[in-house]
């Protein structure tokens, strides 16, 4: 056990303190305010404040984790070894800086509660973030700190023995669109059919006719070539579906048509299955709700995991959305067009709502890989990304998420390479 003294015990150093060192390192910890006590303890023990009590572990803090809200903060970005930090301190520390307030600054995504450019979609852009700016979004540096913290733990305290962790990993399948011409209805085929007559695109409106006359299976069904990998490849996948009524910004097929809802049944016999929540759902609770339930009567069994797939994650009020609803996990943490780490980690950990100063019981799966990077890139140099990434994930014992659609790996992709890349992410 970590005995901890700190003048001021705060649900911000409980919050970043249990992460870092108990859910990365697998310390327990205790915290005190009782110099005494501190003092006489023999064991493993640690001092945050702004002096050392005597010769023990010592971290100096700043007083991001004493302070309550959202207030504007000087981020001064340095090298560390092979790494960067910030909110730098006096020699007396044993680290050159407040690893748990910087720690707590990424985890909490305080930079997303202060003012800042929107990209068109209202989303919070990675260009915005300081690991973007500074260079530092594709490295997990609050796994690399807490792993160069647990060097210095172990150093002073060589009869201390600490678990090392074990690096894993798993694909999550995005279900935008469930079907790409069947059960659209005769009104939405027809304009289909005329959209592209208009655009010359002559193979698929034969394909859509092949389709409709049940001569040929539906491109985006490629649930089954993907249930057959995890079978032979003996992989996890976790595999998300919308069920939000038709709109303007939802356009997949009525949740309750029967194909629609026999496909989540046979990938849920497989694998995990989750929800994608639909554009107005992230705005009204009882939207949210709504399509929870429709997944509970699908799958029979209560919701757990739920993914952003517009990535507008309008932090906090939808995470206090899904803890008021009882779901418990969520995928969306991670950015679309940018390859990283937005949270600064590659580890599940709970999140922080700074407006109430509150850990909510809500694990965060970051991911740091999307296929829509795929799209834009030329495919060696996307597989050089992924390959840095997994390396990054692996030195440091983490958990690598990457999101694929479900068309990435039809006939209208190029699925050649959206499954090696799906190889790639599970290659031990």
């Amino acid at each position: 056990m970590l005995l901890i003294y700190t003048q001021k015990i705060t649900p911000r150093i409980v919050y970043v303190f249990k992460h870092i060192c108990t859910n990365i390192l697998g310390i327990p910890i205790k915290f005190t305010t009782k110099i005494e006590e501190f003092i006489a303890h023999e064991g493993v023990k640690l001092s945050y404040g702004k002096q050392a009590l005597g010769n023990e572990l010592f971290i100096e803090k700043i007083d991001l984790l004493l302070a309550q809200g959202v207030s504007e903060v000087e981020i001064k970005v340095q090298p560390w070894g092979d790494s960067f930090c910030f909110f730098p301190v006096s020699e007396k520390s044993a680290l050159p800086f407040d690893i748990f307030a910087a720690s707590f600054f990424l985890l909490s995504r305080y930079e997303e509660y202060l003012p800042h450019v929107k990209d068109e979609q209202g989303r919070f852009p990675a260009s915005e973030s300081v690991g973007f700016q500074e260079d530092f979004l594709r490295a997990p540096v609050v796994d690399i700190w807490a792993y160069k913290f647990k060097e210095l733990v172990e150093d002073r305290f060589p009869n201390l023995k600490l678990k090392k962790r074990k690096y894993d990993t798993r694909a999550v399948i995005a279900v935008d669109h469930v079907f790409s011409f069947q059960n659209k209805g005769f009104i939405r085929s027809l304009m289909g059919l005329q959209r592209d007559f208009v655009k010359l695109q002559f193979q698929k409106v034969a394909h859509r006719i092949q389709v409709l006359l049940r001569l040929k299976k539906d491109p985006y069904n490629t649930f089954e070539a993907l249930i057959n990998f995890h079978k032979k490849q003996k992989v996890p996948l976790v595999f998300m579906f919308q069920l939000s009524d038709f709109s303007v910004h939802d356009r997949n097929i009525n949740y309750n048509r029967s194909p629609y809802r026999s496909v989540i049944k046979y990938v849920g016999d497989y694998s995990e299955v989750g929800l994608i929540p639909g554009h107005y759902a992230f705005e009204s609770k009882k939207t949210l709700r709504k399509e929870k339930l429709r997944m509970e009567n699908i799958v029979h069994m209560p919701l757990e995991r739920v993914m952003n797939l517009n990535h507008n994650l309008n932090i906090p009020e939808f995470y206090n959305f899904l803890t008021e609803l009882e779901i418990s996990k969520d995928y969306s943490m991670g950015y679309p067009d940018a390859p990283g780490f937005r949270a600064g980690t590659c580890r599940p950990f709970l999140f922080y709502d700074i407006n109430t100063e509150s850990t909510l019981p809500l694990t965060v799966y970051p991911y740091m890989f999307d296929s829509s990077f795929a799209e834009r890139k030329e495919a060696k140099e996307t597989a050089k990304v992924l390959s840095k990434l997994i390396k990054q994930v692996k030195a440091v014992d983490g958990s690598f998420k990457a999101v694929f659609k479900n068309e990435d790996f039809s006939e209208y992709a190029d699925y050649n390479q959206y499954f090696s890349l799906l190889k790639k992410v599970y290659k031990k």
